[in-house]
């Protein structure tokens, strides 16, 4: 159970100790998370809130991997430090990452979810049903690797840069024979990250800067707006970018809207982790680290993300707790997409991107266009 939580998982052991062998990529992680973190606070304080540290945190990893080169790399001292911080990172990339998801639980309480109304969830729920399914199907037959396609429904459909970090956990559980038929292994798995977190802030800006004129233009009412925004907006903060340029009213719809969104997070996840575990039964595949395949399907980390929404449902917490959560949470999520952006191959994402690129661009018409329609039909 604890390989499957991810939450406790620690290198072998080997000279001097796993915590030891953990320490120079936890601090290199440590580090850059501090300056990702007040470089992020000068975007926003200049007026760049749609920036997320989450997709900063990846684009700082891949130039500082980029530069370190691989452990085989000739350059001696290059090549030293990235194998001493290698199991630090990895350990950051997984068990950091999982640790995160399970306190963006606490963000989310149903009760609010629901005073939305009906009419509210629907919209909601039909949304993030077609933009999923739909990204799926038009990823494959654009031909895009099948990991990036599931990354960029998750990203689109959901909660942007979170939901594709949740994915994650569950493609890192494939054994190492069914990764989409890549060389790499996690490396590719990497740039499928690296490529969805940039689709989700390239769309996502245009979103902030086109669907408040939209809604103007439209004649939309403040609480249609606000769902409309809520349920088509990719990032939390690009959801409140967009929404603050209407009014106060139709920000406080968004952003009950994109909670409820990132709800749904739980059982997509779930899903896609059941799925690919029954795929990876019928062909006999173990885990990554040889080991067989445990029966449990479902990423442990997923029933912390929904044992945390229950304790913040049932306010069990006090607020000054859960605002402490909240950036924990996103001090977490940055260390790890630092940690996964150090291993993402820049010239090989660069040759693949077209694909990707015109897929994100068909998810975001998809996502806007079916949230609007829904809001139109259902909301007066």
């Amino acid at each position: 159970m604890d390989r499957d939580l991810g939450l406790l998982a620690v290198p072998r052991p080997g000279e001097g100790g796993a915590v030891t062998i953990l320490l120079p990529g936890v601090g290199l992680a440590a580090a850059a998370t501090v300056v990702l973190l007040v470089g992020a606070g000068a975007l926003s304080a200049a007026g760049l809130t749609t920036v997320s540290p989450l997709v900063l945190a990846l684009v700082l990893g891949a130039v500082v991997g980029s530069l370190l080169g691989p452990a085989s790399a000739p350059e001696a001292g290059a090549a030293r430090f990235t194998a001493r911080t290698a199991p630090g990172v990895a350990w950051v990339s997984r068990t950091v990452l999982r640790a995160g998801v399970v306190l963006l639980g606490l963000q989310l309480s149903v009760p609010d979810v629901l005073g939305l109304g009906w009419r509210g969830v629907t919209v909601v729920l039909v949304t993030v049903a077609v933009t999923f399914a739909t990204t799926l199907s038009l990823g494959r037959w654009l031909h895009v690797p099948p990991a990036t396609g599931l990354l960029v429904a998750t990203g689109f459909s959901i909660c942007g840069a979170a939901a594709v970090s949740a994915m994650t956990g569950v493609l890192e559980r494939r054994p190492a024979g069914a990764r989409d038929g890549r060389a790499g292994g996690p490396a590719g798995l990497r740039d499928d990250v690296a490529a969805a977190l940039a689709l989700v802030t390239v769309y996502g800006t245009v979103a902030v800067l086109a669907l408040p004129w939209l809604a103007g233009a439209l004649g939309l009412s403040d609480r249609q707006a606000g769902l409309w925004l809520g349920a088509s907006v990719q990032e939390v903060a690009q959801v409140v970018a967009a929404a603050g340029t209407v009014s106060s009213a139709a920000l406080a719809t968004a952003t009950v809207a994109k909670l409820a969104r990132v709800v749904l997070l739980a059982p997509l996840v779930a899903g896609a982790s059941v799925l690919l575990a029954r795929r990876a039964a019928l062909t006999g595949a173990p885990e990554p680290d040889g080991t067989p395949r445990r029966a449990l399907p479902v990423p442990g980390f997923v029933l912390g993300f929904l044992a945390a929404v229950a304790v913040r449902s049932l306010g069990l917490l006090p607020t000054g707790v859960l605002d402490a959560a909240a950036q924990v949470s996103t001090v977490l999520f940055v260390g790890a997409m630092f940690a996964l952006g150090l291993g993402v191959d820049v010239p090989r994402l660069a040759r693949t991107g077209r694909r990707p690129l015109l897929l994100g661009a068909a998810s975001a018409v998809v996502v806007t266009g079916t949230s609007l329609a829904a809001v139109l039909v259902l909301v007066p």
